[in-house]
């Protein structure tokens, strides 16, 4: 009777995701006309998709309570500001 040898196949290479692409915006819009910057995940039409919405349910727009709304659809949404340097 012949026996049958079993031959483990090699795990294949896990397959590399692509780096997450992120998005940089000027925010411009405050009430208090202070111009930031944010990052995020989300599409220009999508942050202007949202920026309807939040528009329609909030009177005040601040831009760190707008990155706050949209954290709600990408946790990775944060908010770059910008200050200047002097020596």
């Amino acid at each position: 009777m012949a026996v049958k040898k079993s031959v483990r196949k090699p795990i294949a290479a896990k397959a590399k995701s692509k780096p997450a692409k992120y998005y940089y915006y000027r925010i411009f819009f405050d009430d208090n006309e202070k111009k930031n910057y944010m990052k995020s995940m989300l599409t220009h039409k999508q942050v202007e998709k949202y920026l309807k919405v939040y528009e329609k349910t909030h009177q005040k727009f601040l831009n760190a309570e707008f990155v706050a709304y949209l954290k709600n659809y990408d946790k990775k949404t944060e908010m770059i500001e910008i200050s200047d340097i002097s020596y």
